[in-house]
């Protein structure tokens, strides 16, 4: 996912190398999504989703209230349409029953 071994910090160090090629290829577009499908050879909706998945991401990096590395991670994958909403709650209500565990203890 990071571009290097250190924990992510910034939502920058959320993108894979796929990603900041999208944004390139998406400014030097002029933003214009009908362009970008064209240099893609892909349908303009299948551009509008590879964008709205990008921007759930930056969401999810930028988002103050999750505090847990694992936690990011897991919602960067989950807007990355890398698991179904089932298998993200099982995931996140197992690491937060963890968590609470871990302060009763």
């Amino acid at each position: 996912m990071n571009r290097s071994s250190s924990p992510p910090k910034t939502w920058v160090d959320f993108l894979t190398e796929e990603d900041l090629t999208f944004i390139k290829r998406f400014v030097l577009a002029s933003g214009s999504l009908k362009d970008l499908a064209t240099a893609y050879g892909i349908s303009y909706p299948t551009v509008r989703l590879r964008l709205d998945r990008l921007i759930a991401k930056v969401q999810v990096a930028e988002e103050q209230q999750v505090t847990s590395p694992f936690e990011k991670l897991l919602r960067v994958q989950f807007a990355e349409g890398k698991f179904d909403s089932a298998t993200f709650k099982r995931l996140l209500a197992a690491h937060k029953g963890e968590l609470e565990g871990r302060h009763e203890t």
